[in-house]
């Protein structure tokens, strides 16, 4: 990424970057998906090829290669053809941090269904039992104000933005 075609200084980037991939690694995310989801949060376009994730962050196509892999599985970048070629590009999104939560819902409630399932083999009354009650307890409570939250954040995205 030069400095003429964004008119931004590539160390200015450079340090965002690695900054907000250092929050995210802190938060539990491996390293180099949060170095790549990162470089495309902070690009123009939110959009970049293997080739240019790959010298920016100065890493390997296969690391980009797996990074993306990861990223698209937990749906926070999306894989797209170049019009008449065979490169992808990979687009992070500007519902991103949405549409990550939203899946996380999907994952909550797999686990409350194993938990339910838990608490019925060790017995309500055990310790364990009721150790894992109390987490599937935990997780419909937040699930429910999750749910209003995204509804929340749906009318002030389209107000604020513009755009449902």
């Amino acid at each position: 990424m030069t400095e003429s075609r964004t008119g931004r200084d590539p160390e200015s980037v450079s340090r965002f970057v690695e900054h907000f991939a250092a929050q995210l690694v802190e938060a539990g995310m491996a390293r180099m998906p949060s170095r790549v989801f990162a470089a495309l949060l902070a690009s123009d376009t939110g959009a970049l090829t293997s080739a240019e994730l790959s010298e920016q962050l100065q890493i390997s196509p296969a690391a980009v290669s797996g990074a993306v892999r990861y990223l698209a599985q937990v749906h926070m970048v999306s894989r797209e053809r170049e019009p008449g070629s065979r490169r992808e590009r990979y687009r992070v999104h500007s519902d991103q941090w949405y549409e990550a939560l939203t899946n996380r819902e999907a994952i909550i409630k797999r686990w409350e269904e194993a938990l339910r399932e838990g608490v019925a083999g060790l017995g309500a009354g055990t310790p364990a039992g009721r150790r894992l009650a109390e987490t599937l307890d935990f997780f419909e409570f937040i699930e429910k104000d999750v749910a209003e939250m995204m509804e929340r954040w749906r009318t002030y995205r389209e107000q604020k933005y513009n755009r449902p």
